[in-house]
């Protein structure tokens, strides 16, 4: 029996995990997996040994008040390694933590998959070299980043991105509005503030002030939050405790919330492309401690963050970022889009294009063949 280590530390991973566990099973069922994952993975078949919501911080800062958490995890990882070695190590995306792991795993002589691996074309480039001698193969999600590994002899396949295979369209989308107890008369309004205790922190507060703004200024809309699967009602509480506006919230459910809405203001991250698929205008926003921002934009090769402007090539919804993402910013770019319907009309136009840019689809099912190719 094949036994793989997969290490999934956020919410997207999470998903994009269990969606892989799951093509492997059909390939292979007899093959078992454990180690760091969430509750997609988990009712996949997967044994998390560590959950990976105690592990989803983002920021140079972030990370070091919560690095008790995240060494404890590799700290455990690596004694496994060394002490009951699996037959693979699979990584997804948490790049800091992940690279660390895999010069362990390279050590020990365990071969190693990275799938969406870190955005080296973005910033911090010098990491490819590092990547070339700790990993067997990297399985990217995006047709460029194949060119780019290419460039530097590094192992890759595109696989495509997993996405393409995970978007499901309500069959019902009038009833689904009904079952969420939406008022169809009225435009729908995401609140979408991350997967992450330090985003609900840091940026949860700035989006409910947007919303309660519009709200006391406008009739026509309503709010609808989705609760990601690393977190619970109980961690956005206390902030939506300030304020008396409604809001419809949902729990593990961000595919079909995303498809009420009319208009979005998202963190950045994984989500950012989600919505675009969908076709749903969004505005993006982003602020991490004033020290985390001096680093890394001076790192940035690219001028965009989210990853739909990314994938574009060019900024199709708007990113207000550090000193940018304002509530007054915030309201002023949803307003635009539910009063300019030329301007809607436009950034719906320029989403249409991203999807073509990820490839024909098939990725989950291609990540299962190539991580069943390396088991031997």
């Amino acid at each position: 029996m094949k036994r793989v280590m997969v290490i999934a530390g956020e919410a997207s991973a999470d998903l994009h995990a269990g969606k892989m566990i799951q093509a492997v099973h059909r390939l292979d069922p007899d093959i078992t997996f454990f180690g760091i994952g969430g509750v997609t993975m988990r009712k996949a078949g997967f044994n998390a040994l560590v959950d990976s919501k105690d592990l989803a911080v983002v920021g140079l800062v972030e990370v070091l008040a919560h690095r008790k958490v995240i060494f404890g995890a590799l700290d455990r990882m690596r004694e496994i390694l060394q002490t009951d070695p699996p037959d693979l190590l699979v990584l997804i995306d948490y790049p800091d933590f992940n690279l660390r792991l895999a010069r362990t795993a390279k050590e020990v002589g365990v071969k190693v998959l990275y799938y969406i691996g870190p955005q080296v074309w973005a910033w911090r480039q010098k990491r490819v070299h590092t990547i070339r001698e700790r990993v067997d193969m990297m399985a990217v999600v995006f047709p460029f980043e194949e060119t780019f590994y290419k460039r530097f002899d590094v192992p890759v396949e595109f696989v495509g991105h997993p996405l393409t295979d995970e978007l499901e369209t309500a069959a019902d989308l009038p009833a689904l509005k009904l079952e969420f107890g939406l008022d169809p008369g009225k435009r729908t309004v995401g609140l979408f503030p991350g997967s992450r205790h330090s985003e609900i922190k840091r940026l949860l507060p700035i989006i409910l002030e947007s919303a309660n703004r519009l709200y006391q200024s406008r009739q026509d809309i309503q709010f609808i939050l989705p609760v990601a699967s690393t977190l619970s009602q109980a961690d956005i509480q206390p902030a939506l405790s300030k304020y008396n506006f409604p809001v419809t919230i949902i729990e593990s459910r961000s595919h079909e919330v995303i498809q009420t809405c009319d208009v979005i203001v998202t963190v950045s991250g994984t989500v950012t492309l989600e919505i675009a698929l969908y076709g749903i205008p969004q505005v993006i926003i982003n602020k991490v401690s004033w020290l985390t921002y001096a680093i890394v934009s001076r790192m940035l090769k690219i001028p965009y963050i989210g990853l739909c402007n990314i994938v574009a090539d060019a900024q199709v919804t708007p990113e207000l970022i550090q000193h940018k993402a304002t509530p007054e910013n915030i309201t002023r770019e949803i307003n635009k889009l539910l009063d300019d319907n030329a301007h809607y009309q436009t950034v719906k136009a320029g989403l249409g294009t991203i999807k073509a840019r990820l490839g024909a689809g098939g990725g989950i099912n291609n990540i299962a063949r190539l991580l069943v190719k390396m088991l031997g």
